[in-house]
């Protein structure tokens, strides 16, 4: 047996080397080989951003790859994508694959499931394609309407400068900071104010107690009065007070007589007057009254 020359061994490693080059590019760009994944067929009208080792999702989680995409020359507007899906992956009837990309541009195969889960699609099935509109899309038709208002915004930063240009905003502005420091000044004496009313508050606390026990020492002198016993006593005063009325209005009786002679009230009265001038001439001549002698009365 010959023994294997250099050239020959040479050629084995490039040729082991090229084999395992292109396994790791297939697995690098998603692609698995010798496996047994199931393969689907979606059609689409546009792939623009979709090529081969895309990844699949479901849901948010990856459950497949883009194997290869065919575009039919007879029919421009037909483009097959041949999808690899995890062999535990089933699709119900009506699944639709939807082209989607992210804010940096990554573009993803995004199915989208159908209702019937109890009728599936075979190995080998087509389902229908199409793309989702993204963030970036949106973006851009919104870039017509955003032309078409920046006349208007302009107008309208025009009219705002020729606002703040008014001499009655500025002096506006300057109202409005010294309202701001009145408020600033309020707010201050409305803090001390509550810091003084928090301070008084407990000694008011105090003396409502205080008034609160005095009004319950009250309350219990109240009803340890006798009552009953009470308002007897004030019914036989009123029982006496009713007999004096009663007698000082009859005619009988020194004070009744009195009230209702007028006779007796002259009488009374001239008798006052006698004694009145009774005591002057007394205190006049008092010798006509009291007589002193050591030696004895002399007759007159």
């Amino acid at each position: 047996m010959k023994p294997i020359t250099k050239e020959v061994k040479i050629a084995l490693v490039a040729v082991v080397a090229i084999v395992i080059l292109y396994f790791g590019m297939q697995f690098l760009k998603g692609l698995t080989m010798f496996s047994s994944d199931n393969n689907f067929y979606a059609h689409f009208t546009d792939v623009s951003g979709l090529s081969p080792s895309s990844p699949v999702y479901a849901n948010g989680y990856r459950v497949g790859v883009v194997e290869d995409i065919d575009y039919d020359y007879s029919r421009p507007d037909n483009v097959v994508a041949t999808i690899g899906l995890d062999k535990k992956m089933k699709l119900p009837r009506g699944t639709r694959a939807e082209i989607t990309s992210d804010l940096l541009g990554n573009v993803k195969l995004e199915l989208r499931f159908g209702e019937n889960v109890l009728d599936l699609l075979q190995k080998g099935d087509t389902i229908e394609g199409g793309a989702k509109e993204g963030l970036m899309s949106k973006a851009g038709n919104m870039v017509p309407q955003i032309e078409a208002m920046l006349p208007k915004l302009d107008s309208i930063l025009v009219s705002v400068n020729t606002l703040l240009a008014d001499p009655a905003i500025r002096n506006s502005l300057g109202n409005i900071e010294d309202i701001t420091a009145s408020l600033t000044t309020t707010t201050k004496q409305l803090n001390q104010l509550s810091a003084q009313l928090n301070h008084q508050v407990p000694q008011m606390l105090a003396k409502a107690d205080t008034m609160l026990e005095n009004t319950n020492g009250l309350t219990r002198q109240f009803n340890d009065i006798n009552l009953p016993q009470t308002m007897k006593r004030v019914d036989n005063t009123m029982a006496n007070l009713e007999q004096t009325t009663a007698a000082m209005n009859s005619k009988e009786g020194t004070l009744g007589r009195l009230l209702h002679d007028a006779s007796l009230f002259y009488s009374l009265n001239a008798t006052m007057a006698s004694a009145d001038s009774l005591l002057v001439d007394l205190k006049q001549h008092p010798k006509r009254y009291v007589h002193f002698s050591l030696f004895g009365r002399k007759d007159k």
